[in-house]
């Protein structure tokens, strides 16, 4: 009789993200265990990054934590907000589910397809009350009040990479522009898009200070700067090193990089005088040979600690005029000298040669995860940037660029007028600022 009623129990099916366990999440399981075995379809971590924040624990780990709740029968992954594989491979009698949490918004589809599927074989979808103990923008507030451990950030950047189609990466150069990176969000009809890290940039540390790009900020310096982004924010922050200085400083660059939380280095393979990429003018500039840079990247890899933290390697063929061939020998060398992605780098005003760059290096076995800075080829959608491969796409200086028009144009015109009501016409109210802040 005992073996009759294991066999004929039902099967209960619920969906799940339980990034942060708590009792919203034992009140469901707890109720779905009374109509049967509850299998959880837990949300893989690139099911939860396709529509909101990716997930503070990995999939392994979150896994691990249901595995050990005594209402759960058994885990098993859910690889898109869908749930329609998983319902038609276990054809579960029922489903459970909150009922507050998606009868409108994004998941009203999700909800309509389940209901849809169960009818197929005569199941339920059971939706109970919700328990209203989990604030999920409170949460939220809460991470940034209290930051992320240094080797959290590290990780977030590969675990992205691994999560995402591709990866949003927008430069900050203070304190307050790295809030804007963190806090903004644009809801979509079925999802929301947001800025998924930080870029350090060179240019902008220098601009800021009133400096030429040219090297002439020393690395202690940047690092105060960065210090002040790392205590507001809790996204992976990407660093630019330019040439990443003399081979002996440069193990203990990524020592110090790492040990403040700093996801990844970005080093360029030119040498001679430091000039901007985008400058028309590359006199005096000259392309490290790839047996010199190699070294380099083997250095910086040698130093890291973690495999979370990467290192990418910047080539500058296409800016120095260079054809595709170097480009490419230069991918598969360094490459096997151990870097974790490539940054394809060109100023052409479309994005032409970086995608037949993207065709030809995808072909080579020595293939790495590619990168893009769209400065100038600033049309091209991020939708083509998928299509030929590539998997970060960094927007290097736009917050800078665009501060200055404003903060030029209020100027002029507080000294043409002599008082400062265009101003509070057209900049932001002080509590604005402050809600940023606070």
């Amino acid at each position: 009789m005992k073996n009759n009623e294991k066999k004929n129990k039902k099967k209960v099916y619920v969906g799940l993200s339980v990034d942060i366990l708590h009792k919203g999440h034992i009140n469901i399981l707890k109720k779905a265990n009374k109509y049967g075995d509850v299998i959880v379809g837990l949300l893989t971590d690139k099911a939860i990054a396709s529509y909101k924040k990716l997930p503070h624990l990995n999939y392994n780990q979150r896994e691990l934590v249901l595995r050990n709740i005594r209402y759960v029968k058994r885990v098993i992954p859910q690889d898109t907000r869908s749930y329609k594989n998983n319902l038609i491979k276990i054809k579960p009698d029922f489903v459970v589910h909150e009922d507050n949490q998606w009868k409108k918004g994004i998941q009203k589809n999700v909800r309509l397809e389940i209901k849809k599927l169960l009818r197929g074989w005569s199941g339920k979808l059971i939706e109970i009350k919700s328990s209203k103990i989990f604030n999920e923008k409170e949460i939220e507030k809460n991470e940034l009040r209290i930051g992320s451990s240094p080797q959290e950030r590290v990780s977030k950047l590969k675990r992205l990479m691994d999560s995402k189609s591709i990866v949003r990466i927008l430069e900050s150069h203070n304190a307050l522009t790295g809030l804007i990176i963190e806090t903004l969000k644009i809801k979509r009809k079925k999802t929301f898009d947001e800025f998924d890290g930080i870029w350090s940039s060179s240019l902008a540390d220098s601009v800021t200070r009133g400096k030429p790009d040219n090297q002439s900020v020393d690395l202690s310096t940047r690092i105060s700067s960065l210090n002040e982004v790392l205590e507001t924010t809790t996204k992976p922050l990407v660093f630019d090193a330019d040439n990443g200085g003399r081979d002996e400083q440069l193990p203990y660059t990524v020592k110090n990089l790492e040990r403040l939380g700093i996801s990844a280095i970005v080093m360029e393979d030119k040498i001679g005088s430091k000039k901007n990429s985008l400058f028309k003018n590359q006199k005096g500039v000259k392309q490290q040979s790839i047996q010199g840079f190699s070294n380099k990247i083997k250095l910086a890899v040698k130093a890291k600690k973690s495999e979370n933290f990467l290192v990418i390697a910047r080539i500058e063929s296409f800016i120095l005029g260079k054809k595709i061939e170097d480009a490419i020998k230069r991918a598969e060398a360094y490459s096997k000298a151990g870097v974790d992605a490539i940054l394809i780098h060109s100023k052409s005003k479309t994005p032409n040669e970086i995608f037949d760059f993207a065709k030809k290096f995808r072909k080579s076995k020595y293939y790495k995860p590619l990168v893009c800075v769209p400065s100038t080829y600033s049309s091209t959608h991020e939708n083509e940037l998928i299509k030929h491969g590539f998997k970060i796409v960094i927007y290097a200086n736009q917050l800078l660029r665009s501060a200055f028009p404003a903060m030029l144009k209020t100027a002029k015109k507080i000294l043409i007028d002599k008082k400062s009501s265009f101003a509070e016409k057209n900049i932001s109210g002080i509590n604005e600022i402050l809600n940023l802040i606070k």
